[in-house]
């Protein structure tokens, strides 16, 4: 270990963000490592070409810049090695791929993201895995549903949509005396809030294209794995030959140079609305792990350092009427767009379908709408949902 990074580990989280996944000393003294560009790799002679020990062989195993990108999760994650795929699904399903096979059962967290849900009713399947979903709140009694040949079990904190913590350490532990592999989607918090691996987690996921790149313009994905895990991981996404371009790795590491001063910014804004639209009586509910009224949210303030930008709430609405008065309120906004993804610079607000889940059903009060508060101001953001309530309101 060398002297910068020994001060680098004992550094705050956003020295840490500014200085590593870079050494300007090998790139002539330039501050940012410089965009390796290529497929091919030329070698000096035979003999080299042949070996097996050559840092670099084709652009699908990894450039410097790429490099740098997974040294800097890597040190973040506290990881034995991470690998970059070309969205944030791909990095819930090459671990899926890597760690599963036919005859194999998966139990997966019912309030999973969508695509994950999709991809596990139907690629897994047609492979011969066995799929079953489990509520969010299990906890302990996931011993109950583990089979002889239950081999992974995936965890998503907070829930997608509805945003239900898990008990992460409890059932880890559980998993493991079962030899059961634990991967976590923990795109929400990134490690900078939680460190999964920290909490018996094997395989850590996060969709980049959210706050590691931070500017909504690239789409990539982070899987970091501990020691135990790291070469099926590894040896999976090589024989996949999925990659990302050096350009891209250049993008996202530039964004994570200001990922914790941004997502403390998101942290604060987004609070702030939750406990502004709690006090309002066109809301039935907030759903927000940070808040005291969130049914787990003594789990996440044991063991999260913050939250992010992104949370839902449940519109008041006569049933009946959910969807004349959801798009009503949507259509009425200007600040926030309307798109799916979150963890861009901008505010975005979608209506949230929770008919695929088949345990945890979610609330049934009112339509459900989410809300990703980007960097503006508060104040603006505020008077852009005040339009969105009128607008309900007449619907």
């Amino acid at each position: 270990m060398t002297h910068k990074d020994a001060i680098l580990n004992a550094a705050g989280t956003n020295t840490r963000l500014a200085h590593l996944g870079n050494d300007p000393a090998s790139y002539h003294g330039f501050v940012n490592p410089p965009i390796a560009r290529g497929s091919t790799v030329l070698f000096p002679d035979a003999r080299t070409l042949v070996a097996e020990d050559q840092a670099y062989t084709y652009g699908t195993h990894g450039t410097p810049t790429t490099d740098a990108l997974c040294d800097m999760v890597n040190s973040l994650e506290g990881s034995a090695g991470t690998i970059l795929l070309p969205s944030g699904l791909a990095a819930v399903t090459v671990p899926f791929l890597a760690y599963l096979s036919a005859g194999d059962h998966a139990l997966i967290v019912d309030s999973v993201y969508f695509p994950t849900r999709r991809f596990c009713n139907t690629m897994l399947k047609r492979l011969g895995v066995e799929v079953e979903y489990y509520d969010p709140a299990i906890g302990a009694d996931i011993e109950t549903l583990i089979r002889p040949n239950t081999r992974l079990i995936h965890l998503e904190a907070p829930g997608s949509n509805t945003f239900e913590m898990q008990d992460v350490s409890l059932m880890t532990s559980i998993a493991h005396a079962h030899d059961c592999v634990v991967t976590m989607d923990n795109t929400w918090a990134t490690p900078l809030y939680f460190k999964p691996l920290d909490h018996g987690v094997d395989v850590s996921i996060h969709a980049a294209t959210k706050y590691p790149a931070g500017h909504s313009d690239v789409l990539m994905g982070f899987v970091s794995s501990n020691e135990k895990h790291w070469q099926k991981l590894h040896d999976a996404n090589r024989d996949l030959g999925l990659c990302v371009t050096s350009d891209d790795a250049y993008q996202v590491l530039r964004g994570m140079r200001t990922m914790g001063v941004r997502l403390e910014h998101h942290r604060k804004s987004a609070l702030d609305i939750a406990q502004w639209l709690e006090g309002r009586d066109d809301v039935a509910q907030v759903l927000h792990p940070a808040l005291e009224s969130f049914a787990s949210h003594d789990l996440w303030k044991r063991d999260f350092k913050g939250s992010s930008g992104v949370f839902s709430f449940v519109l008041k609405a006569p049933e009946g009427r959910f969807r004349e008065k959801s798009h009503a309120f949507l259509d009425a906004l200007s600040i926030f767009g309307l798109g799916f993804s979150w963890g861009g610079y901008e505010s975005l607000a979608v209506p949230v379908s929770l008919r695929d889940r088949t345990v945890a059903k979610g609330p049934t009060d009112g339509p459900l709408i989410r809300l990703q508060i980007g960097l503006e101001d508060v104040a603006d953001i505020k008077r852009d949902l005040e339009a969105g309530f009128a607008a309900a309101a007449l619907a």
